[in-house]
């Protein structure tokens, strides 16, 4: 049996790793290393694994927080990228990520691309210390080892896919070390369907810890100081611009734009909890909401965007807050001429399919259509939720398909259908499109790396949706240039005839209706 500062780690009777810390024990079922022959992509199996592992507390919360879709894996990028953005935004918190070394390159790849500043750590492990319990132990020495209250208020300790399925318990680190707070999350692929609501994970683990600290007594206020005004607090990530237009929307009703979850600062969680109303702007901060609501916060839905959005969204803060008729209205006459100006100043003439997994697509496709767009289908990789009811609810009313948990197949079959003048998605449905000579647009860099809210929103896509689609006879013209050169596995420049091996692909046509056969089968047991 291993000691280490009042945590012991050993083996009980039946060969499980057993961690105990004083009154506080976990067992985790011995392991042959399976699970870290598993990949993210190995969906049920290491769910099942994790479950074997004893994590089915955490799973079931997941499952009832984030539903899956029609995938048991995500179809994006890693959802810890999600979480792990987040983390690397705030200021004076340090992120350690616990799983399999190219999982950790490759999400700390991408963190830095995407601009972070600050390094990530890790923790290796091999089969012998994920098996044998080692590897919690080298984790609570490494958060001992980063605990400097000097440079850090928080640590970040995130399981991957691997040491989720093998029951590292991270709910067994010390919640804090030297004043230093430690926040140990699960985020596994195969929990969470997208890196949008790993987002949510940490966020709404850290207003969970903030709203007990709040509970127990003081805490530290503001860097501005208290608010002179009642704020609202903004929930999910945005173009810096909107929270000040939104900021400029509420004043005259008396009320202020609070802090934006998730937040950059730890002590700006005690003010979004300060906050006696949240706006749900992004509708899937499940976790979020429930801690806001837990300490007695009014959620609103939707979002200012548009002219009707901008109306009855100042109408339900409004009442939320119980202000009075006359104020909200003069808010709403204060703006709306401003957005009606906007939306007709340059108008979208086009039909144009949306998708995409930041969880605003219901919000952009609603201003596409204020814009004079005809937008036929929106899908999302996101799941529906009550705080983005108002938006289906409008956009169906406008004759839209509105696809919850849309999968990439669900999206590109859309586009392909339609044919539209332009289409907004992923990566892989701007490909496709591309492909098939409609112009498209990468939706996370080129649309929702704008505003969206208020005036300067109603006027913010319009340019960039119109020129694109003024590309169409140039992507025509490409169309023709590469026609010829071959598709999937006849792609290329060939001297002679793409050397196609219809045996192999007979063979595995049979490995693929085989796998289908055995997927039907185990359905009927």
């Amino acid at each position: 049996m291993s000691d280490l500062e009042g945590y012991e780690v050993g083996f009980d009777a039946n060969g499980a790793v057993e961690v105990t810390n004083g009154d506080q024990s976990t067992t985790v079922p011995s392991q042959d290393a399976a699970s870290e022959k598993l990949g993210c992509h190995s969906g049920s199996e290491m769910a099942d694994a994790a479950r074997a592992a004893g994590q089915s507390e955490i799973l079931d919360q997941y499952a009832k927080d984030y539903p899956m879709g029609p995938h048991d894996q995500p179809q994006s990028m890693c959802p810890a990228f999600g979480s792990l953005r987040v983390g690397l935004r705030m200021r004076r918190t340090a992120t350690v990520l616990s799983g399999s070394a190219c999982c950790v390159y490759g999400l700390t790849f991408v963190s830095h691309f995407y601009g972070a500043r600050r390094s990530v750590g890790y923790v290796p492990f091999n089969s012998e210390t994920l098996v044998t319990g080692k590897l919690f132990e080298d984790i609570r020495e490494s958060v001992h080892d980063m605990a400097d209250p000097e440079k850090y208020d928080a640590i970040v300790v995130t399981n991957l896919c691997v040491p989720t399925a093998s029951g590292v318990p991270l709910r067994l680190l010390p919640p804090e070390i030297n004043g230093v707070r430690i926040v140990g999350i699960d985020v596994p692929g195969f929990g969470i369907p997208t890196h949008a609501e790993a987002k949510d994970v940490l966020a709404g683990a850290m207003l969970n810890y903030a709203r007990q600290e709040a509970e127990a007594g003081p805490v530290q206020a503001p860097a501005s100081g208290k608010a002179d005004r009642p704020q609202v607090a903004l929930l999910g990530e945005m173009f810096p611009a909107d929270p000040m237009m939104i900021g400029a929307m509420l004043a005259p009703m008396g009320l202020a734009a609070g802090p934006v979850v998730p937040c950059r600062e730890w002590r700006e969680l005690y003010a979004a909890l300060d906050c006696g109303v949240v706006a749900a702007i992004h509708p899937f901060y499940t976790a979020s909401v429930r801690e806001f609501q837990s300490a007695g916060r009014k959620v609103v839905g939707s979002a200012p965007v548009g002219r009707d959005g901008t109306m009855s969204w100042l109408a339900n803060i409004g009442e939320a807050y119980n202000v009075p008729a006359d104020q909200i209205a003069a808010a709403q006459n204060a703006f709306l001429p401003a957005i009606d100006g906007a939306l007709q100043g340059a108008r979208v003439n086009g039909t144009i399919t949306v998708s995409g997994y930041e969880g605003s697509e219901l919000l952009v496709a609603r201003l596409l259509i204020e814009s004079g767009a005809n937008v036929p289908y929106v899908g999302t990789a996101c799941p529906k939720t009550p705080w983005n009811t108002a938006d289906t609810e409008w956009l169906e009313a406008k004759g839209v398909k509105v696809k919850f948990r849309a999968s990439l197949e669900d999206d590109c079959a859309a586009m392909e259908a339609i044919k539209p003048d332009l289409a907004i998605g992923t990566t892989p449905v701007v490909q496709k499109g591309k492909e098939l000579g409609i112009p498209s647009l990468y939706f996370t860099n080129l649309i929702s790396a704008r505003p969206l809210m208020g005036p300067a929103g109603a006027g913010s896509l319009q340019e960039v949706v119109n020129a694109a689609m003024g590309n169409k006879a140039r992507m025509d013209h490409m169309r023709e240039f590469f026609e010829g050169v071959g598709a999937g596995d006849a792609a290329g420049v060939w001297e002679g005839s793409p050397n196609v091996r219809d045996d192999f692909r007979a063979t595995n046509a049979k490995k693929l209706e085989r796998a289908a056969k055995a997927a039907k089968a185990a359905e009927m047991i």
